[in-house]
């Protein structure tokens, strides 16, 4: 079973240096709940540029830190077209919460150490 974060990934880009894994999981932390909070809002909006603007970026944000199970829900929810599947993009807005919450969770454990 994948860890829900890879520090020894994250490690690579930070050369191990605890503060810096630190900063670079707070922002993720902080876009993450950003991006995924305007999902709904896009899905409403019907704006599929968006949506996949969005899931691009969470997938990317995601792999860059180790959160590979994360990032595997955003690449699956980035071809979804929200005008066209709906109940598809509603499915990834939950799959996508659920994981993002959580990444922010061990985020959280990991700062408290």
């Amino acid at each position: 079973m994948r860890p829900t974060v890879d520090l020894v990934h994250l490690s690579r880009y930070t050369g191990g240096d605890e503060a810096l894994n630190a900063e670079v999981l707070t922002l993720f932390d902080n876009q993450t709940s950003e991006l995924v909070g305007r999902l709904r809002d896009v899905l409403e909006a019907r704006d599929t540029k968006a949506w996949r603007e969005i899931t691009h970026t969470l997938k990317g944000a995601a792999r860059g830190i180790g959160a590979f199970g994360f990032g595997d829900a955003a690449a699956a929810a980035e071809p979804i077209d929200p005008v066209q599947d709906r109940a598809s993009a509603l499915l990834a807005i939950q799959t996508l919460t659920a994981g993002a919450s959580d990444v922010q969770a061990f985020i959280q454990k990991y700062l408290k150490r």
